[in-house]
């Protein structure tokens, strides 16, 4: 473990000191929310983002490591093991490095050269390699009952030379470089499915220096790759084989020739591709992380959306055909009632339509209504406004992925009763509520801020994704008594398994009165209790530090301050005065820095704060319902419903989403006047902000909407 962690503070430059404490932190069960926010002194105020940057880089070298005993007893177990090799072994961490130390070791299935060995042709291969050209091949002495002449000789000591500087080390990494310097990734379409291929027109004959491609161009071409439509090549400069050839052959003679013609199908038949191999899956790898960590970026936008809070409301999931699905929901999200209205149908109906509606809103005492803003969604809103349902807030909710929650298995397990319809018009309603609590029962591959996430790798994928689910929930915390098990299991040192005690053990006996009755859970110990008490809140708790991010371990510390003041606990949350007469240099100690203390301060100054911003309620421009309606110049507000690396997606409230380039988004202009560029949009702008755009053109064919934010005033 030493030399993990003098790699991991030689690499990302953090203190060895704070590296050893947040690993033997992590090592103990914690998680990165909790050592983020209550262990600051161990750690020197690490990050989440740090902190996982050491979980991460742990994981990796521990997983170097057992490859590595792997291998010495691979080795060791052929009796091929030495002092200088074990040496070697020990001092490599670069996989690709101990690979290439392993690969004349390593099992392998029957190849060319072992039947050549067989053969008994390594020694004349031995006589070939080392280049004695005055002399003959002594070819004939090799020709036996299992050696037909002397071609099929030279072809299997040729294979064995192949062999050998496949497995060299000095061979591979200077392939590796010249790949690494020189290598072009390119692409050829199948000529059978090029009609099936136009989607990927764009990446037709497409080549550039592999170190500069896009991620999302590779992730594209390698999709279509899969799919049969596009050959993809990564190939270094065309001198690479000559150069390595050069390495081997010697001279001018016979045997140089046929050292040259060895070197030239190693390079061809195994050096290459397995570079080749190499590069396209770092490659990829390298695109993944991109597009996962862009994904990242979006769902943690989503999740901290401005949440409306807890307001009795109306529900709708518009429709045409089948018409608009109403439910009525309490402040606490539960469902009172559902019908179907269709205000898009016949006169009879949108009569019928106005009545209900008009009704629920009197007996519910509704002063909002939440409208998915999908199919129907625009006029649905429309035929509210003219029936002048009085003093009501309209909200359009993104409903991506409701559908998806309808049908799932915790849909069924909440309204078991109901069908999907209702279920999806409580979910938009929900989540405009708190978008938090919602999103998290959504797989978030299904909610639209995504590109390329099926064609990443799932499992980094998964973990990323939880990474964020569980950093924002513990921002934002969790209501002891009435949060559902979806989202207490992303409550720090929960899980599934404790949040459904939780949720089980709440059901029995009541609501929690105390974050200490969470002991009593079944199977919560002492340590699942350090790590998720002040993630959760109880209001109204006896002891107001419940409904706090202060930790239950600091309670005797805040209350020494209070007696130290000769007052409670309430008086010191209540008075700002109170609070400043505190000496925080009288409560630091070997365990508690003056970080901590200060947090602890400002969380009894706002106890519980949400530091998600309050929802406003917006509107797109009622003249715009189509994509024809749009005109060139023209500037109106929009939502940013996704962010990539070569731009963002705004919705206009019209079906297509327009496109604001990289090239069109720019930072505000500083104190010198100069507006100047970006290099990622996340610099500029994320999901669910909302921001004034410019049309620049319109393709209403391909369904394409060109956007531009520069010099376009913004919102405040």
């Amino acid at each position: 473990m030493e030399e993990i962690i003098a790699i991991i503070t030689r690499e990302l430059g953090i203190p060895s000191v704070h590296v050893r404490n947040t690993i033997d932190l992590l090592e103990g069960g914690a998680t990165v929310p909790f050592i983020s926010r209550y262990r600051k002194e161990a750690t020197g105020s690490l990050d989440e983002v740090k902190i996982a940057g050491i979980l991460d880089r742990m994981l990796e070298l521990k997983e170097i490591q057992r490859r590595k005993e792997y291998i010495l007893g691979v080795i060791g177990g052929q009796d091929r093991l030495t002092d200088e090799l074990s040496a070697r072994i020990a001092a490599t961490w670069d996989p690709a490095e101990l690979e290439d130390i392993y690969l004349p070791y390593k099992p392998k299935r029957q190849t060319r050269a072992e039947a050549a060995r067989k053969k008994g042709l390594e020694p004349l291969a031995k006589i070939i390699m080392a280049q004695d050209n005055s002399r003959p091949v002594p070819v004939e002495k090799f020709i036996s009952e299992n050696v037909a002449d002397a071609q099929e000789a030279l072809k299997g000591a040729k294979d064995i030379i192949a062999e050998w500087v496949n497995e060299d080390t000095h061979s591979r990494n200077f392939v590796r470089n010249s790949f690494a310097r020189t290598a072009m990734i390119s692409t050829v379409v199948v000529k059978s499915r090029q009609e099936d291929a136009q989607k990927y027109r764009d990446l037709f004959d497409w080549k550039r220096p592999l170190s500069k491609a896009q991620g999302h161009r590779i992730l594209a071409a390698r999709r279509a790759e899969a799919e049969g439509l596009l050959r993809v090549d990564i190939s270094p400069s065309e001198t690479t084989a000559e150069r390595i050839s050069a390495r081997y052959a010697k001279g001018s003679g016979e045997k140089s020739r046929l050292v040259a013609e060895a070197v030239a199908d190693s390079y061809a038949r195994l050096l290459k591709p397995s570079i080749e191999n190499e590069f396209a899956a770092q490659s990829k790898k390298e695109a993944d992380l991109e597009a996962i960590e862009v994904f990242a970026k979006n769902l943690r936008g989503l999740l901290l959306s401005s949440p409306l809070g807890q307001r009795r409301m109306i529900a709708i999931d518009p429709g045409f055909r089948t018409g608009c699905k109403t439910v009525v929901l309490d402040d606490q999200g539960q469902l009172l009632f559902h019908t179907v209205i269709n205000p898009h149908g016949k006169s009879d109906d949108v009569v019928y339509a106005e009545m209900q509606l008009l009704k629920l809103i009197d007996k519910y005492d509704i002063h909002t209504i939440a409208i998915g803003s999908g199919t129907a969604g625009r006029e649905t809103r429309e035929f509210i406004e003219s029936i002048d349902p009085g003093d009501v807030d309209i909200f359009m909710v993104n409903e991506d992925g409701a559908s998806v929650y309808s049908a799932s298995k915790v849909a069924r397990e909440e309204f078991p009763d109901e069908d999907v319809t209702v279920r999806g018009a409580v979910s938009i309603g929900r989540r405009l509520m708190d978008p938090l609590s919602e999103l998290v029962k959504i797989d978030p591959k299904s909610i639209g801020v995504g590109q390329y996430q099926h064609d990443v790798d799932q499992a980094l994928l998964k973990k990323k994704l939880d990474a964020v689910t569980e950093s924002c929930v513990n921002l934002v915390g969790v209501n002891l008594n009435t949060a559902g098990k979806q989202i207490l299991s992303y409550v720090s040192g929960l899980g599934p398994a404790l949040a459904s005690n939780i949720v089980a053990y709440r059901n029995e006996h009541g609501a929690f009165r105390s974050r200490r009755e969470l002991l009593k859970v079944p199977r919560l110990g002492a340590k699942a209790f350090e790590q998720c008490a002040a993630f959760l809140r109880i209001p109204g708790a006896q002891n107001p530090l419940d409904n706090s991010a202060v930790h239950p371990e600091r309670y005797a510390l805040v209350e020494h301050m209070a007696r130290d003041l000769d007052a409670s606990v309430s008086d010191l949350m209540q008075s700002a005065e109170l609070r400043k007469k505190i000496e925080i240099s009288r409560y630091i100690d070997d365990t508690v820095g003056e970080e901590t203390l200060r947090d602890i301060l400002a969380e009894l100054a706002k106890p519980g704060l949400d530091p998600r911003k309050h929802l406003e309620v917006f509107r797109f421009r009622d003249d715009i319902a189509d994509i024809e309606d749009l005109r060139e110049g023209m500037e109106l507000p929009g939502i940013v419903s996704n962010v990539t690396k070569f731009g963002c997606f705004v919705d206009l409230g019209i079906k297509a989403k327009g496109l604001v380039h990289i090239s069109q988004l720019e930072v505000p202009a500083g104190a010198d006047g100069k507006r100047r560029r970006i290099s990622d949009p996340s610099e500029v702008v994320k999901v669910q902000q909302r921001v004034n755009v410019k049309v620049l053109s319109v393709d209403t064919e391909r369904g394409r909407i060109a956007l531009t934010m520069r010099s376009v005033p913004q919102p405040q």
